[in-house]
């Protein structure tokens, strides 16, 4: 059963959340601050975050810093701010997905499944694949880090998915289309927004 960690500080909708995940037979825990879900994090293990940008104490943008030095799983970043200045500050920092409030908790469930569905698939395939080598740049995807001239680096778990998807089909035209559904595993609607904010 997949198991999926909630960072809000907003109780009501946190419970909401967790009875609608249920019936994805989704088992998921609570926290209502950065640092707690920091500490549950290197608790238990899980298959996604989905993380609130307005908290008191340490934000979502911190929290979400924090977890990327440590953790690569797929983090759904929820805010109430319906700005595309936030939503890339999230992309860039190593967020999924994002979702504004208030949303629709279908729209909501089907997002998880995605997210969970691309994550599970990425790291079945990073076990059976060797690192990838090109001039001067090499690809490891079971420690999904990259290595230039200056050092190895990692990139934000999107931003090496994209990486890996157009090194894996080097020298085939891709359209957004391909890239969108391959690596964010869902449906294109001719939103560039997403592709777009890794570049």
């Amino acid at each position: 059963m997949n198991k999926i960690l909630m960072i809000d500080d907003d109780r009501e909708l946190c419970a909401l959340m967790k009875r609608s995940v249920q019936v994805e037979n989704i088992e998921a825990d609570i926290c209502h601050t950065g640092k707690a879900g920091l500490q549950k994090l290197k608790e238990q293990e899980y298959q996604l975050v989905i993380l609130d940008v307005m908290m008191p104490g340490m934000d979502g943008f911190e929290t979400l810093e924090e977890i990327r030095k440590e953790n690569s799983l797929p983090i759904l970043m929820l805010t109430s701010k319906n700005d595309s200045i936030s939503k890339v500050r999230g992309l860039r920092a190593g967020a999924d997905d994002y979702l504004t409030k208030p949303f629709d908790m279908e729209e909501l469930l089907a997002r998880i499944v995605s997210l969970i569905r691309r994550y599970t698939r990425f790291h079945q395939q990073d076990t059976r694949l060797s690192g990838l080598e090109f001039d001067g740049l090499k690809i490891d995807p079971e420690s999904r880090c990259v290595t230039v001239e200056n050092g190895t680096f990692e990139l934000p778990p999107k931003e090496f998915d994209l990486l890996l998807y157009c090194a894996r089909h080097q020298g085939k035209i891709l359209t957004k289309r391909q890239i969108y559904e391959e690596v964010w595993g869902e449906e294109y609607f001719y939103d560039d927004s997403n592709i777009m904010a890794m570049f």
